[in-house]
C-alpha cells in the first residue's frame, strides 16, 4: 500500500513532492521548515524547532501515526553551533521516546530566515 499526504504547498506541485508517503507501516516525511501563513515562525532554532515538531505532529496524526511511531528524525540546521537549542527543543517531544537523530549542517536555504528544516520517519509496530 502506498499513500501520499499533501500540506497544500504551491512547492509540493511545482516540484513534484508530497509531505509524506506511507508505504505499509511507514510514514516517510519531507524535510519542513517553519513556514507558517505569514512567513517564517520564529527567529531562533528553539522556535523554529518546535513550531516545525508541532507541524510534524499534525501529519503524523493524520496519517494515524504519533511521535511515539517515529524511528528516525533528521534536523538540518544553517548553524550547527546552535545545535544546543534545536536539541533542546527536539528533547521535549522525543526525550523519552528516543529515535535516531541526525544533526546536520547545511548551507542556507532558500529563505534566509529558514534556520531548520526537519524530516522524519516513523514505523507503527506489525
Amino acid at each position: 500500500m502506498r499513500k501520499t499526504y499533501g500540506s497544500g504547498s504551491v512547492w509540493e506541485q511545482t516540484l513534484g513532492y508530497s509531505r509524506a508517503v506511507q508505504v505499509d507501516n511507514t510514514l516517510f516525511i519531507s524535510a519542513t521548515a517553519a513556514s507558517g501563513a505569514d512567513g517564517i515562525v520564529g527567529d531562533d532554532f528553539y522556535t523554529q524547532t518546535k513550531y516545525i515538531l508541532e507541524k510534524l505532529g499534525a501529519v503524523l496524526d493524520e496519517a494515524g501515526f504519533a511521535y511515539e511511531d517515529v524511528v528516525q528524525s533528521k534536523l538540518y540546521l544553517t548553524d550547527i553551533s546552535k545545535w544546543e537549542d534545536a536539541g533542546r527543543a527536539h528533547g521535549e517531544v522525543f526525550g523519552e521516546i528516543r529515535p535516531t537523530l541526525s544533526l546536520v549542517h547545511v548551507l542556507p536555504f532558500l529563505d534566509p530566515q529558514m534556520l531548520v528544516e526537519i524530516e522524519l520517519v516513523a514505523q507503527k509496530s506489525a
